[in-house]
């Protein structure tokens, strides 16, 4: 459930056992000729679930099988991750509300979203080096994010009006979309997948920086790739694209957390994947509402 980077790797990578709940139990043919492809949650070497209680290596269990959750209390179920997944994003809105109602569109507000998002960034890589969730950590995280998307929000309101909530609708599209695509069993979350996925991830944010300093240094013009332009258009919707692959990873993350009686902690694991994850996917689509609105 854990990763070693709450942008790429979070989702299902676990940063000890390599790609959780991908490839695993679930593809009987090649669990029944590999051992320790069994459970996410290993440890060591050996596929035991250190969360099941008197499941595998019992008498009786057959070895291999496929993996299910424990009747014990104190385990992930949905209802722990829509919980905490809304209060995670209860907490993104709520700041964001509050910024856009106190903060008036100001070079002052905009050094505050630029603080918030710094704090929120931090907060993130600090929970991401725990080995268990921090609910502070990750509502701390929720609140500056918020905070930072109401002013950029404003922001965009106040040049082009209606962009934030166009924006909004776009997000839940995409979500909802991606998630019937991921329940249909059209995408399957493979280990393969997901290292593909992610190193087109990681290129895609490399490019943007190498962008970012161009731009800084008056080397690219009007934003370089991320003008307001087709190119930027183009550039946005392929951010809004690889938003809906970590969602499938975010989904399969919690889909094997549960299955594998998870701890109901790593609820907030989950929360806290999705949560970036949508802003990522609401921050591109704000863009994407902007330069379709110029181009009007």
């Amino acid at each position: 459930m854990r990763s070693s980077n709450p942008v790429f790797s979070r989702r299902g990578f676990s940063r000890d056992h390599g790609y959780a709940g991908f490839n695993t139990a679930a593809q009987a043919g090649y669990a029944g000729s590999n051992p320790y492809a069994q459970n996410p949650y290993a440890q060591g070497g050996h596929a035991q679930n250190p969360y099941a209680q008197g499941a595998y290596g019992q008498p009786g269990v057959q070895y291999g099988a496929p993996p299910q959750a424990p009747a014990t209390t104190g385990r992930m179920t949905m209802d722990d991750v829509v919980v905490r997944s809304a209060m995670t994003l209860g907490t993104v809105v709520l700041g964001a509300v509050l910024a856009w109602a106190l903060l008036p569109v100001s070079p002052t507000s905009y050094g505050l979203a630029v603080g918030s998002a710094v704090i929120a960034f931090v907060l993130a890589m600090v929970q991401n080096f725990k080995r268990t969730p921090v609910p502070a950590l990750i509502l701390g995280y929720a609140a500056f994010e918020g905070v930072f998307l109401g002013v950029i929000s404003e922001m965009y309101n106040s040049r082009w009006q209606g962009a934030p909530f166009q924006a909004v609708l776009g997000t839940m599209a995409v979500t909802g979309a991606t998630l019937l695509i991921y329940k249909a069993g059209w995408i399957r979350v493979t280990a393969r997948y997901a290292r593909i996925g992610l190193a087109i991830a990681m290129a895609f944010v490399a490019v943007m920086v190498v962008n970012l300093l161009l731009v800084l240094f008056g080397v690219a013009e009007n934003g370089g790739l991320r003008s307001f332009g087709p190119l930027g258009a183009l550039v946005g919707i392929v951010a809004i694209l690889l938003g809906a692959f970590f969602l499938t990873l975010d989904f399969k993350q919690i889909e094997d957390g549960i299955a594998y009686g998870a701890p109901r902690g790593e609820a907030w694991l989950a929360a806290f994947g999705l949560t970036v994850t949508l802003v990522w996917i609401y921050l591109e689509m704000l863009r994407l509402v902007a330069i379709f609105t110029n181009n009007d």
